[in-house]
């Protein structure tokens, strides 16, 4: 950006501004005046824009410069780098794969990174929505209104139920694979980042249903008996479905009343995986509830299975079959609104904190980074935790002998 400063010594204008990577001052006769300030820095606009646009002609504006050798050299300089760029970037283009070569290379090259629930959801992706609609295209030749055209077109795709269009989160998804693959290609063959100024479509907030406490109880209670140690355990530890389901008796310390986290198991596969992230393989404490409920389970089915909560087989508890058969059911018979077994998990976090526990310790039960996620997700049930209900500062105003006027004691 093109500056006016004045010399102290002199008092007078000068503009102050960067060109091909070089600083440059050039100064005028002008006085500095409020006056003269504006007009140069009419003229320092101008020059801003023709900076911007390339068309900056250094010597129609210095003509006397004694800097006009230099900026010409710098301005040659420029112009073989520009024109070497050029003929590697037609280099680059003739070779240049189509997008399911590409993604293909692009692809093989991070699976090794990934876990395997996302090398089949990256497969999924790009198999449905990516090929059938980029496949044949030269990466070079993808431009930013065709990704655009293409997240509209994705807004109106069915889903897999063939009742209601892909959700905003799925559409996200999608076109951050493509963006991921386009942004390497245009790293790799000198091309502009066409996914630039592409914004994510607005994904509404995480829906919060967690059970009251005597709900739990209830839902304790009523649940098939089969599944009543398995649902305590969900509802006071907090953790993820796929957590427990891959949870083994080898990962539990009765001594240390300790259980480890790390592994899951993904609904569809039923193979064993990382966890979500680094901060997910933690280690969760057990309350008494929790503790008798794996003593009964191990007496029961430890010799049965490796895992600690399985089917009759032997193998781990499918989610959607308990969902369906058991969950359903037993919301149902009490009469509560059915909602995803996942809110055992909110719910934990919710009595935690109600309950004034430490949210670092929190925190490090849900598996969770920092504090930072339990304050934006579930402040609304934590008003004493937060102290953002006025009843700290009401305390202390009696605490220091502030009682209310009276009006009556007025009249």
């Amino acid at each position: 950006m093109v500056k006016i400063r004045v010399r102290p010594d002199t008092n007078k204008c000068y503009f102050d501004f960067q060109y091909l990577g070089q600083r440059y001052r050039e100064y005028s006769a002008l006085s500095g005046s409020k006056l003269n300030i504006d007009k140069m820095k009419k003229i320092a606009k101008r020059m801003d824009a023709e900076i911007e646009l390339g068309t900056f002609d250094f010597g129609n504006h210095f003509p006397l410069s004694p800097n006009l050798l230099r900026v010409r050299l710098s301005e040659a300089e420029q112009s073989k780098k520009c024109e070497a760029q050029s003929r590697l970037r037609q280099g680059f283009l003739e070779t240049a794969p189509n997008f399911k070569d590409f993604a293909t290379t692009w692809f093989e090259e991070n699976e090794p990174r990934w876990r395997r629930s996302t090398k089949r959801y990256n497969t999924s992706l790009m198999s449905k929505h990516l090929l059938p609609e980029f496949g044949t295209k030269l990466v070079t030749d993808i431009t930013r209104e065709d990704l655009i055209t293409f997240r509209t077109k994705l807004t109106k795709a069915k889903s897999r139920n063939s009742v209601s269009t892909l959700s905003n989160r799925t559409v996200n998804s999608v076109m951050t694979v493509m963006k991921t693959i386009m942004d390497e290609a245009a790293y790799r063959f000198q091309i502009s980042k066409v996914t630039e100024r592409i914004q994510k479509l607005r994904i509404a907030k995480t829906k919060v249903q967690p059970f009251t406490l005597k709900e739990v109880s209830q839902i304790i209670e009523t649940i098939h008996e089969d599944y009543r140690d398995y649902i305590t355990v969900r509802f006071f530890t907090g953790m993820r479905p796929s957590e427990l389901h891959a949870l083994t008796w080898e990962k539990i310390d009765f001594v240390r009343r300790e259980i480890f986290v790390d592994v899951t198991i993904n609904v569809g596969d039923m193979e064993e995986d990382d966890t979500k992230n680094e901060f997910s393989e933690r280690v969760i404490d057990m309350n008494p509830m929790v503790l008798e409920a794996l003593k009964r389970q191990k007496q029961q089915f430890g010799k049965i299975s490796k895992y600690v909560f399985c089917n009759s087989t032997g193998g781990p508890v499918d989610t959607k079959n308990f969902q369906s058969r058991i969950w359903n059911v037993t919301l149902d018979k009490l009469e509560l609104p059915r909602r995803r077994p996942y809110q055992t998990r909110h719910t934990a976090a919710t009595l935690w904190l109600s309950s004034g526990e430490n949210p670092e310790w929190i925190a490090r039960q849900m598996g969770h980074s920092s504090t930072q996620m339990l304050f934006t997700t579930y402040s609304r049930w934590v008003p004493n935790l937060t102290r953002r209900d006025g009843s700290a500062f009401e305390a202390m105003l009696q605490t220091n002998g502030f009682v209310p006027f009276d009006a009556g004691d007025a009249a």
